[in-house]
């Protein structure tokens, strides 16, 4: 329904408004406009203060009431703790606009949640929140990996990125999407199995191949990730009181993987 729908201009998706310009908001802005989409992004404050690196390849930068009008394409890129104050904007897209959402769940930053600590999936709570479907992708990458380390030509290198929704056709969205970002897409279902991509999977910033993810998500345990999610952070934050700046990168990296 959705990719047969949407308006085209060559091959592209026309209107992508993205609301929340950090790390992921700001790169995403730049590499889907230059992929020659009409790319709109949004901050909590006002149109100037938004990143110009974010409005380098074409990207406009609005308010944040406007990101969301007449766009085909609304990706949501928030802290948690955020949502609630962007979800009339989001709840208002027209009704055939493709919802994505990029966000973690961290009790440390976000205050904790009611039910999440008993196993609620985090997007299962996000489609109430909107009171719309939605679809869960570019949520389990570091903003080191997604800079760097998108494009690689060798799939033994590339990194694979799992897209979650209920509709198979925004999902496929979703999907295209990741591609032009300069990742591989990986089918990963529907919201309900949404949590195997949340922090404290094998999958959350572990920059694992499209071929290694269904063993990845395959392990993935319901019942510890919250447990591993807290450890992750306890870990990490341990490592910045101790060196006295954060891992870079690749160190980073290493510490996830040797919790998984």
């Amino acid at each position: 329904m959705y990719l047969s729908t949407l308006p085209r201009h060559e091959g592209s998706i026309v209107k992508i408004g993205i609301i929340g310009a950090g790390n992921i908001g700001r790169i995403l802005a730049e590499r889907l406009a230059r992929e020659g989409h009409d790319v709109s992004i949004a901050n909590s404050r006002a149109p100037e203060t938004v990143d110009a690196a974010a409005l380098s390849t074409g990207a406009r930068a609005v308010w944040a009431a406007d990101a969301t009008t007449e766009a085909d394409v609304v990706i949501v890129s928030v802290n948690y703790g955020q949502l609630p104050n962007v979800a009339a904007l989001v709840s208002g897209a027209p009704e055939n606009t493709v919802i994505i959402d990029t966000s973690n769940y961290f009790p440390l930053r976000d205050g904790k949640v009611e039910g999440f600590e008993d196993g609620q999936v985090e997007s299962e709570w996000v489609q109430k929140l909107y009171g719309r479907p939605i679809v869960k992708a570019w949520n389990n990458i570091t903003t080191a990996s997604f800079r760097d380390k998108a494009y690689a030509t060798d799939p033994a290198t590339r990194i694979g990125l799992p897209v979650a929704a209920d509709d198979d056709a925004q999902r496929a969205v979703g999907m295209r999407l990741v591609e032009e970002t300069g990742f591989d897409a990986y089918d990963a279902g529907v919201i309900a199995d949404s949590w195997r991509q949340q922090p404290g999977s094998p999958v959350y910033t572990n920059d694992l191949t499209a071929g290694e993810l269904p063993a990845a998500l395959a392990r993935a345990r319901q019942d510890r990730s919250a447990v591993r999610r807290d450890l992750m952070m306890k870990v990490y934050l341990e490592r910045i009181d101790a060196d006295g700046k954060e891992p870079d990168p690749e160190r980073q990296l290493a510490l996830t993987r040797a919790i998984f």
